[in-house]
């Protein structure tokens, strides 16, 4: 028989739940096999505008490539941050 499952606290904000459940295994939580699909049709992302210094010869190549890809350059580098970030955190996390 599975184990009474822990409480979810209550979180601040995004960012302290983010930080939760970067370290805790959710099915700790939650009855995983209980769990419904849901649909969330006007759920946009969260995003925050900042304002990034790069010299002109980095962005002059971003919009090159994302020219040649067919996407606008802003979401080419937010892809490429993505990545990379990613990549760093697995090499963090060994």
């Amino acid at each position: 028989m599975k184990e009474e499952s822990k409480k979810i606290p209550k979180f601040r904000n995004e960012n302290e739940e983010f930080e939760f459940w970067s370290n805790h295994d959710i099915t700790d939580y939650i009855d995983v096999s209980k769990a419904r699909r849901a649909i969330f049709p006007k759920l946009k992302p969260t995003s925050k505008l900042i304002s990034l210094q790069m010299p002109v010869y980095l962005v002059n190549q971003i919009k090159a490539l994302a020219n040649k890809k067919g996407i606008p350059y802003q979401s080419l580098t937010k892809v490429y941050l993505a990545e990379r970030v990613k990549e760093e955190l697995s090499t963090v996390n060994r």
